[in-house]
């Protein structure tokens, strides 16, 4: 049964200022020493894998993209909240980007492909154009990737044995 992710109560509130934060955050989880309640749709490892190839996408390119006009008009309005505030959870990810749709992934190799990105992200400087926001520099592409990982890393609550 799929879980309307919008509506999901009892997730983590959580807030990373690095990328290390969240590293330390996504091995802790992976590690096997605590227990893992997932809220949403995902597995851990389905969550890892998406972070790391989204994150990937900043520097590689995406297969979607909203037009110039469109960027331009939201860039103004969604920036900021953008790059400060939680993201809502509930999105879709669109069909035309299917590398972004994870496949049953162990947790173990989330956190390699995860582990592997934010590698690519503090050792390699240039970006693409965000898909619905526009151009943004390097800090702000992390502050987005951060953004992005407290939204479905919420959804992975850790449980007393």
């Amino acid at each position: 049964m799929t879980v309307d992710t919008k509506t999901v109560q009892g997730r983590r509130q959580l807030h990373y200022d690095s990328l290390d934060d969240l590293l330390a955050d996504a091995e802790k989880l992976s590690a096997g020493d605590v227990d893992v309640q997932m809220m949403g749709n995902w597995s851990l490892g389905q969550i890892l894998t998406h972070l790391g190839k989204a994150f990937e996408t900043s520097i590689d390119g995406n297969a979607f993209m909203l037009a110039a006009p469109v960027r331009w008009v939201m860039r103004p309005l969604l920036k900021r909240k953008f790059l400060t505030k939680p993201l809502p959870s509930g999105f879709k990810v669109p069909r035309s980007v299917p590398a972004l749709q994870p496949d049953a992934t162990p947790a173990a190799e989330g956190l390699s492909v995860l582990k592997h990105a934010i590698e690519r992200l503090k050792n390699e400087s240039h970006r693409e154009v965000h898909p619905v926001i526009g151009r943004l520099t390097v800090d702000e592409w992390n502050q987005f990737h951060l953004r992005h990982a407290e939204m479905h890393m919420s959804f992975a609550v850790p449980v007393d044995r």
